[in-house]
């Protein structure tokens, strides 16, 4: 069963890839917000339904509520590794995501300026410069590119609009922090149309995205929870390591999330 993050902040919760994640979800709680639909999300399916009204979460009530966690785990204590930003839906799109990353850095350096701040994003918008400029600031900005062929971008992704891997692409290439590219590797269909990004195919067009990208580190991994679709399912271990060992033969790290 899918879920929705049914609050503003979440956890700190174990994260599998971060250590011990304060989450931060700059969309709404009543559904997903975003401009992908994408066929493995745990969030569920993105809402089309005319007359459901979805809003951003309002950007003061974000920071009074991020300013009273960091100030109550400073207190007691607690532990915390990363501050992330992800939720429900694609949260570089919230209008205010520039300006809640410098106020988050500046809570982050009075409560806990060890802790990192990291984004989940789908990259793209990061052509943008506002955008751009804001994930630079960030420790890790982990920048998503499962799909690069016309047909696994519509059936995995879905996007909900104009969608250019070019554009993302270039975005990435001017970009100026550490470039970590997030690949999620799965297999099956949607709707009888192929969601396999593990063949031989999709393998050799994404890395050639890779190659002219040039990372500095590339992150694969597989499904670890539920999803919207029931006809897709995990690539294995084998699969994956297979897949990093050709990208480390271009001389980039790739790290396997088992």
């Amino acid at each position: 069963m899918t879920f929705l993050f049914d609050d503003i902040i979440i956890g700190p919760i174990k994260s599998r890839r971060m250590g011990v994640s304060l989450g931060v979800n700059l969309l709404p709680t009543n559904g997903k917000l975003c401009n992908f639909n994408c066929v493995y999300c745990e969030c569920g399916w993105t809402i089309k339904e005319a007359g459901v009204k979805l809003r951003f979460n309002p950007t003061e009530e974000v920071l009074r509520r991020l300013s009273e966690v960091l100030e109550s785990k400073h207190s007691s204590g607690d532990k915390i590794d990363v501050i992330t930003f992800a939720g429900n839906g694609e949260p570089t799109t919230h209008p205010d995501f520039p300006y809640i990353i410098d106020k988050t850095i500046e809570l982050r350096d009075r409560y806990f300026p060890n802790v990192k701040i990291s984004v989940l994003t789908n990259a793209t918008l990061i052509n943008r410069e506002p955008i751009r400029k804001a994930l630079e600031k960030v420790d890790t900005a982990m920048l998503k590119i499962d799909a690069v062929t016309e047909g696994l971008i519509n059936s995995i992704y879905d996007p909900q609009g104009v969608y250019s891997l070019d554009n993302v692409v270039e975005g990435i290439k001017q970009f100026k922090g550490e470039v970590i590219i997030q690949t999620m590797l799965l297999k099956g269909n949607k709707d009888g149309v192929s969601t396999d990004n593990t063949t031989p195919e999709a393998v050799a067009a994404w890395l050639k995205v890779i190659a002219d990208i040039k990372p500095d580190r590339v992150v694969v991994y597989t499904l670890d929870r539920d999803t919207p679709s029931q006809t897709i399912t995990r690539a294995s271990v084998e699969e994956m390591e297979a897949i990093a060992s050709k990208v480390e033969a271009m001389g980039i790290k790739c790290d396997v999330t088992k």
